[in-house]
């Protein structure tokens, strides 16, 4: 059941649309998945997948439902992230480049940061930020699974950002909290938790957020401004008052898209016609979930340079470290620092995270433990199959993959010691063979039940 207010001011914005959009919203919704170009430059779908293109997202697919690839080794290997269609639309229009500064400012569950981290190929610098702290750690894990290597993952609030980070990001992500009205198809509690006040105190918060991300832009820097809400205060009205507190800043125009409808300035007070030049999805006009997007770019302005991050000098990183590097690996890792006994690996120009709360900050390698290294799950995941010295492969479809993600041990004729667990090429994790058994290393908190 649909709020009733909400019917009504819908019924009032679409007119002759409205009988469709409210068949839209009353039918089935679509599913999607992202393959992340990290991982999978080639991939082959299992036959029941169902794989038809997102046709506004290079790498965006709809699956059908009843293949269930969240529950597939693919996907705990990071092959793909599921993600809803319209979604991939903020990643597609903001279209980041390798080298460049990226910041994704309200980043949780990790859809749009896996999105943008696939544009970069590993190359710049990528802050992912989320306030709240049990999101952050599923935002930190989305990052891990995807094999990301260039990210600092921080949980802290946009102005303590914006006090850190003045005029730093070349493009930055802002998908805001919002009132979830383009969710009510695929989430009954988006429709429990609205009421008509809603709109009203979202845009007041994504007034608060937005004017923290325009001063950490650089000087023509992008803006790409998302909700998942047809509310027009959240949205174009939003926009609108943005435009209105900062002169130096318009829409970009972007290409025509021939699924997503242009905004409405007729929709909000004084709505200015650059309007037109933003997006709506509408779930009766193409296969996914509301959403808005608009584009925006800083005309002025200024660029800064905060404090980098310095890494260990060699004689300053762990020897059980280098030593076991030596043992199990085929590269080599530069660029390290320490964290108490975690060691990662900085990413070239990754700026100090010293005084912020910092999840993750750049690649976790493992852990020193009294004279010994136990590597991280992240590490496997970042790997590719060819740099360890023992892997033990295993296929998607047999029984030996489900049993290493429950836990279990199994016969491994290799080498002694550390070995790389992949699954048809894509790694999974971590085994520690002894005497022909590998023992499981597959982290508890991700193993099958």
């Amino acid at each position: 059941m649909l709020p009733e207010e909400f019917l009504l001011r819908m019924k009032t914005l679409l007119g002759a649309q409205y009988i469709d959009f409210l068949q839209a919203m009353e039918g089935e919704r679509s599913y999607g998945l992202r393959l992340n170009p990290l991982k999978a430059e080639q991939f082959t779908a299992p036959d029941d997948f169902g794989l038809r293109p997102v046709p506004w997202a290079r790498d965006g697919f709809y699956y059908d439902p009843d293949a269930r690839p969240g529950r597939h080794p693919y996907y705990e290997a990071g092959v793909y992230y599921i993600q809803e269609p319209s979604a991939m639309a903020v990643g597609a229009l903001a279209n980041v480049q390798p080298g460049m500064r990226v910041l994704d400012l309200c980043a949780a569950p990790g859809g749009k940061t896996t999105h943008l981290a696939g544009q970069m190929q590993g190359q710049g610098i990528l802050i992912a930020n989320e306030i709240h702290p049990a999101r952050a750690k599923i935002l930190a894990q989305s990052v891990e699974r995807a094999g990301v290597h260039n990210c600092m993952v921080t949980n802290e609030t946009p102005q303590r950002l914006a006090q850190r980070f003045p005029a730093y990001f070349d493009c930055i992500v802002v998908d805001a909290p919002c009132s979830g009205e383009g969710m009510f198809r695929k989430e009954q509690i988006a429709v429990q938790e609205w009421t008509p006040e809603s709109p009203e105190k979202c845009a007041a918060r994504q007034d608060e957020i937005l004017d923290c991300a325009a001063h950490m832009l650089r000087a023509d820097g992008r803006l790409v401004y998302s909700t998942c809400t047809f509310a027009p205060e959240e949205d174009e009205g939003s926009v609108q008052r943005f435009l209105d507190r900062h002169p130096d800043w318009q829409v970009q125009a972007m290409p025509d898209i021939p699924w997503f409808a242009p905004g409405h300035p007729e929709w909000t007070p004084h709505g200015s016609q650059d309007l037109k030049n933003t997006f709506r999805l509408f779930p009766h006009l193409l296969e996914g979930e509301g959403h808005f997007v608009a584009v925006l770019r800083r005309t002025g302005g200024q660029d800064c340079q905060p404090k980098l991050a310095q890494p260990l000098s060699e004689r300053e990183i762990p020897q059980e470290y280098r030593a076991w590097e030596r043992a199990f690996l085929y590269v080599k890792f530069e660029r390290l620092t320490r964290c108490g006994d975690v060691l990662w690996v900085l990413p070239e120009g990754l700026p100090d995270g010293a005084g912020l709360r910092v999840l993750r900050q750049g690649l976790e390698l493992g852990t020193c433990k009294k004279g010994r290294f136990e590597p991280a799950h992240a590490l496997a995941l970042a790997l590719q199959p060819s740099q360890a010295v023992h892997r033990l492969s295993l296929c998607a479809d047999g029984e030996e993959i489900v049993r290493y993600l429950r836990g279990e041990t199994l016969p491994c004729a290799g080498g002694e010691g550390w070995t790389l667990v992949d699954v048809d090429g894509y790694t999974v994790g971590w085994g520690k063979v002894s005497g022909g058994v590998l023992k499981n290393h597959y982290p508890k908190g991700l193993r099958w039940k």
